[in-house]
């Protein structure tokens, strides 16, 4: 009878611990069919209208991030916690465009006082109603708990001048190496983000989250191979003497109709 016990109680916790599928294989299969690479793979485009036709995949991984409890969240590995709030922010988000599609141009058709697409708890997550700019500002942005500026580049607001919506799920064995291609990805693209007549003109991220990015001119000379082409360019940047500006934000839909 112990034995039996033992053994219940073995098989019943892997099946816990194996409960949630931390590949997302789910996501990684709807992103891999609906996103369109562009702009040399540093951007990407959705096409919403396929995912629509996909709507009822999408809802059962949508589910199953739903019920994942705050205690089973909490047991996880950082990289595990991460990968699954950006998959939940950019398929929530997705899901969120899906209820308006096709007639929608930006995700602020839904409103900005009333109906305010980022603070609408029109979801479940970790045991409770949740918000887009709960799962980025005060979950994946609380200071002190991830502390990892390149999320910004990882999840997606459905907008052209967001960081692209990667073409594959996020998972914690690759995490870093993911985060960092997005953000050379997003640094090189030239719409986006430029040296342009020895001004470095950036993305409104950088200015709206400042203080994610420690000192911004060292963030920068890091990608500073992306963000120019000549020798000299790269050292103006790379010696942090280039000034700032910040392009204007483009929030049309990300759509592949265009």
């Amino acid at each position: 009878m112990t034995r039996l016990f033992l053994a219940l109680v073995f098989f019943s916790t892997s099946a816990l611990a194996q409960g949630f599928d931390h590949a997302h294989k789910a996501w990684d299969a709807l992103v891999k069919k609906h996103v369109q690479l562009i702009a040399g793979n540093n951007a990407s485009q959705v096409r919403y209208a396929d995912f629509a036709n996909d709507r009822a995949a999408l809802k059962s991984y949508l589910d199953a991030l739903s019920g994942v409890a705050e205690a089973e969240f909490n047991g996880w590995s950082k990289p595990q916690q991460i990968a699954f709030l950006i998959n939940a922010y950019n398929a929530f988000t997705v899901e969120k465009i899906l209820t308006r599609f096709p007639g929608i141009k930006s995700i602020w058709d839904f409103g900005k006082l009333f109906g305010n697409p980022f603070k609408d708890d029109f979801f479940m997550l970790l045991g409770r109603k949740f918000t887009l700019d709960g799962i980025e500002h005060e979950t994946l942005r609380k200071p002190g708990a991830y502390d990892e500026p390149r999320v910004h580049f990882a999840v997606n607001c459905a907008a052209i001048g967001c960081p692209m919506l990667r073409e594959e799920a996020f998972v914690a064995a690759r995490l870093d190496a993911q985060l960092e291609e997005q953000a050379r990805r997003f640094l090189a693209d030239r719409s986006r983000n430029r040296l342009a007549g020895g001004r470095l003109e950036v993305s409104k991220i950088f200015d709206w989250f400042k203080e994610d990015f420690g000192v911004r001119e060292r963030f920068f000379a890091a990608y500073a191979a992306q963000l120019a082409d000549g020798v000299q360019e790269q050292k103006l940047i790379s010696e942090g003497k280039a000034p700032l500006s910040f392009l204007d934000y483009d929030w049309a839909l990300n759509d592949a109709r265009k």
